[in-house]
């Protein structure tokens, strides 16, 4: 848990721009299998949609096409930096309940540390030899 979190975030990152509608957020949630779509201007953080933000609307699909990201997505997110330590992102998980954190260093989007890859993190290092854990 003292390694850091670069060396189990996400980099390849799907994202949208706060000025999308939710029809495309929840085209890219949907086809590309993700929970979580960070919400960038550039390279910079500016929120994040989740599945659960598309769950809890009471919107119809009609209406996503016309709702900007910037009116649903969540701005005030808890963030780290790719150097801290993936323990620290198991505690924020563990005293929150949320599944996902963005990494970010000098404002800048880098990555995402989801509890998904806590788990396999962990099932790794216990289970070295099974084959599909390579």
């Amino acid at each position: 848990m003292n390694e850091p979190l670069s060396t189990i975030m996400t980099t390849e990152l799907i994202t949208i721009s706060p000025q999308d509608n939710l029809g495309k957020a929840e085209e890219l949630l949907t086809t590309r299998r993700i929970h979580h779509l960070p919400v960038v201007e550039g390279k910079k953080l500016v929120g994040l949609v989740t599945t659960y933000d598309l769950f809890k609307l009471t919107y119809s699909r009609e209406e996503y096409k016309t709702v900007k990201v910037s009116e649903v997505m969540t701005a005030k997110l808890a963030t780290l930096e790719p150097s801290d330590h993936i323990g620290t992102a198991a505690e924020i998980f563990l005293a929150h309940l949320f599944h996902a954190i963005p990494i970010v260093q000098g404002g800048e989007l880098k990555g995402i540390v989801t509890t998904h890859d806590l788990l396999k993190y962990s099932f790794k290092k216990e289970y070295t030899s099974l084959p599909w854990t390579s």
